[in-house]
């Protein structure tokens, strides 16, 4: 049995600009024109399904990543396999190139982004089906071709294998309809703070509306920690604390890793925030979604740092 991570897979390009956003957005204007003279720039391997995947491994599994890429992803396929993903489930297709993310920080780690799918959107005709339901424990669907996310939404409730709907940043993208297509039989909804708000925007649903759809309604809160939502109440478990603080970028993506580990193994809510924090503040310390790295047992020692012993987590965590 194993965890499938469905979504996109990118090249990042990072950067940062030496200021702040808001000392250049003009109130009362009608169009805004900008552009920052940024002071790094670095490439680095990306996308929501190998960032997710990724940290797994880290944490102990053999995830198989679905998703679609393009002609320059050979490297990119190699370095996956050698820190033990499993990727014969990507299509790479020879006339597209893999999807770019671009992202510019400022000094209060706000963000402006672009996004330009590329391969992507050949995601759609990927048919989870296909790999059959008894080699699956569990599914995220994570952002992607909208089309695609909405597909393996239906494939994974005629399968009726459990899955974590993470929309994130196509929130902006796609209607309401759609929405609540994709979120029909998900297990979990993973959401920030922020795209909570949209979501109940979209859905026109409060969170006990949403709570009618999913068991469980996870947020992360940035400096605040994570919370959970569900039928029983809310859990809040606060954020673990970073060494150091350089890009934000991709640990959402870690925190899911911690999430899905917690998931399997069937621990409480509290324990699953814990790990889902936890792995988040590794990559928060790190320029890139993928540079950082750490044995089990030195997640363990993190774990306790912030939280104190865990003792369900021993038998997981060591080596």
């Amino acid at each position: 049995m194993s965890i499938i991570v469905t979504g996109s897979i990118a090249w990042d390009y990072l950067m940062r600009f030496p200021g702040y956003f808001k000392e250049h957005i003009l109130a009362g204007q009608d169009k805004i024109s900008l552009s920052f003279l940024v002071d790094e720039k670095e490439r680095h391997r990306g996308g929501t399904a190998p960032n997710i995947a990724y940290n797994l491994a880290l944490l102990g599994e053999r995830p198989r990543i679905v998703g679609a890429a393009g002609l320059d992803f050979k490297d990119y396929k190699a370095w996956l396999e050698s820190v033990g993903i499993d990727t014969s489930l990507i299509r790479v297709f020879p006339d597209e190139f893999t999807a770019t993310f671009s992202v510019i920080t400022d000094l209060e780690h706000n963000q402006i982004a672009s996004f330009h799918t590329g391969a992507m959107a050949r995601a759609r005709e990927i048919d989870l089906r296909e790999i059959g339901a008894e080699s699956i424990d569990w599914v995220i669907i994570s952002p992607d071709d909208p089309v695609a996310m909405e597909n393996h939404s239906q494939a994974c409730r005629d399968m009726g294998v459990n899955f974590i709907y993470d929309p994130s940043q196509q929130l902006a993208r796609i209607s309401g309809d759609e929405f609540m297509r994709s979120l029909q039989g998900a297990h979990v909804l993973t959401v920030n703070d922020y795209e909570l708000e949209m979501a109940k925007k979209l859905s026109g649903l409060d969170e006990a509306g949403l709570l009618a759809l999913v068991e469980a309604i996870v947020v992360t809160r940035g400096p605040d920690g994570a919370s959970v939502l569900t039928r029983a109440g809310e859990v809040r478990v606060p954020a673990a604390q970073p060494e150091a603080v350089r890009e934000p970028t991709g640990v959402g993506d870690a925190f899911r890793a911690g999430l899905l580990v917690g998931l399997k193994a069937g621990y409480d809510w509290e324990t699953i925030l814990k790990l889902g924090n936890s792995s988040a503040v590794y990559v928060i310390e790190q320029m890139g979604t993928q540079n950082h790295a750490y044995t089990r047992a030195e997640f363990l020692a993190r774990v306790r740092q912030n939280y104190g012993d865990l003792p369900i987590l021993e038998a997981c965590c060591q080596e």
